[in-house]
């Protein structure tokens, strides 16, 4: 980590963001919002409260998926545990090294952004569990950013009376097609839910009749459900027919095993069962319920921000974009700031949240907010005055960011003036997309370890 002793806007960056994690840990969500009173299981949100009485059924089965699906379960064990003689139990899937110490819930690990062969055992052995659950059981499903990958389940089809199946190489090359194109999570779970057999809803065709509420932590812009760990609780509007178009309309077609390519192309034409939409019988006794979203993350942010003797100026929870054009876009911001004070007086914080891309160039190594970071330092290294006065964090709420092990990176002008003595040089490194080292260079990573949380990324401007 950076000497942020040394330097007091880095230190107040890093007070804001942890400000951010605190209000989404997804164990004290839960705890703040389930109830057990004797029989009556609730729980309130601020505009909806969902309630189930224990007695009629003869077990809660909690199943999971996403990198805070541990954490989730470990609030729910402890809830649930307070009811002597319930039947309960279940399995949640997280990513490597977001585990918890849990009693009855058992946890698999398994790959992620690109999934692996122990997702695959554990969307097999999920299945096998939904499809066990009768009209008497009760079903919890923890669901958070990261699912999508983490319980790949590749669907079968029929193409001229021949079944096929796909292969969990076929995800992963489907995967790894749509992460380097620069599609976003809206695109990329549409294709990967219409490939699926448990996504876009699919997995409340198992779980029918029993009755499921689904607690849901958001990773993704605009908080819609069908998008979440690519819906699986969800109803689903999207259509083979989007899918193939995003496929085409990013022209990786060739890039994309010709049996997945086969499955969208039959589904487009209606040879394949389309997943459920509105007022699909699978839907009848499903709850969802959203209980963590990067809104509230802003918010704490600025609260904390304000606490430490800032003028906040909160912009959206919605941002998208190319990372590094977003990052002229605030460096463009923050010498506003600067110069006339426009939008917020200083000493100003400057805060957004969402979820950028990165189109790969080269073959560096990084994510989406070190390369924000990094195209924001070398706007700095433009500006007229070297950056003075500003500081930026970009970072994931999950701690981490792309195939990496830090959640972002700062960027101020003592970076830049470390990046300078070393020799580094900002352009080369984005015509590389070689954030990380860059980075790591010159102490400037931001590494949190998991979060055990999920709600897209942060981006924290401040100007003195």
């Amino acid at each position: 980590m950076p000497l942020l002793q040394d330097d007091p806007q880095l230190a107040a960056l890093k007070s804001i963001f942890e400000a951010a994690l605190l209000r989404i840990d997804p164990y004290g969500m839960i705890k703040d919002r389930m109830r057990l009173d004797g029989d009556r299981l609730s729980v309130e949100l601020e505009s909806r409260r969902w309630e189930a009485d224990l007695s009629r059924y003869s077990r809660v089965l909690v199943l999971g998926c996403g990198k805070a699906s541990s954490r989730m379960a470990k609030a729910v064990e402890e809830i649930l545990s307070r009811r002597p003689g319930l039947a309960w139990g279940g399995l949640v899937c997280t990513k490597y090294g977001h585990t918890e110490p849990l009693l009855r819930i058992e946890q698999v690990e398994a790959g992620h952004p690109v999934p692996d062969e122990a997702g695959v055992d554990a969307a097999a052995r999920i299945a096998e569990l939904a499809r066990g659950a009768q009209a008497d059981t009760l079903v919890i499903n923890l669901i958070s950013g990261g699912g999508s990958a983490l319980l790949p389940a590749p669907m079968a089809y029929t193409d001229a009376g021949r079944e096929v199946r796909l292969t969990l190489s076929h995800k992963q090359a489907v995967t790894r097609a749509l992460l380097a194109c620069g599609a976003d999570i809206r695109e990329i779970n549409c294709v990967r839910k219409h490939l699926s057999a448990l996504k876009g809803g699919r997995f409340l065709r198992l779980l029918a009749p029993a009755t499921s509420v689904a607690l849901i932590l958001s990773d993704v812009v605009g908080d819609r459900l069908d998008t979440i760990a690519s819906g699986i609780t969800s109803e689903d509007t999207s259509t083979y027919a989007q899918a193939l178009a995003i496929v085409e309309g990013y022209g990786i077609g060739p890039a994309i095993p010709p049996e997945a390519l086969r499955a969208l192309t039959l589904g487009a034409a209606g040879g394949v069962d389309e997943t459920p939409k509105p007022g699909d019988p699978a839907l009848a006794h499903a709850a969802n319920l959203l209980i963590g979203t990067n809104h509230a993350a802003l918010l704490a942010a600025c609260e904390r921000a304000r606490q430490l003797g800032y003028n906040v100026a909160p912009l959206t929870c919605r941002l998208t974009g190319e990372a590094r054009e977003v990052a002229r876009f605030l460096a463009g911001i923050g010498q506003d700031v600067r110069r006339s004070e426009m939008l917020v007086k200083r000493p100003a914080c400057v805060v957004l949240g969402g979820e950028t891309v990165v189109t790969l160039i080269g073959d560096g190594k990084g994510g989406r907010n070190q390369e924000m970071a990094l195209a924001f330092l070398a706007e700095m290294e433009r500006d007229a005055e070297g950056g003075r006065g500003m500081a930026f964090l970009s970072a994931s709420t999950d701690g981490t960011d792309g195939p990496t092990d830090a959640a972002g990176a700062y960027a101020s002008a003592g970076m830049l003036a470390r990046a300078r003595a070393a020799g580094l040089s900002t352009a080369a490194a984005l015509k590389a997309n070689d954030s990380y080292h860059f980075f790591e260079a010159i102490d400037g990573l931001y590494k949190t370890g998991p979060t055990r949380t999920n709600v897209c990324d942060l981006h924290l401007l401040l100007v003195e």
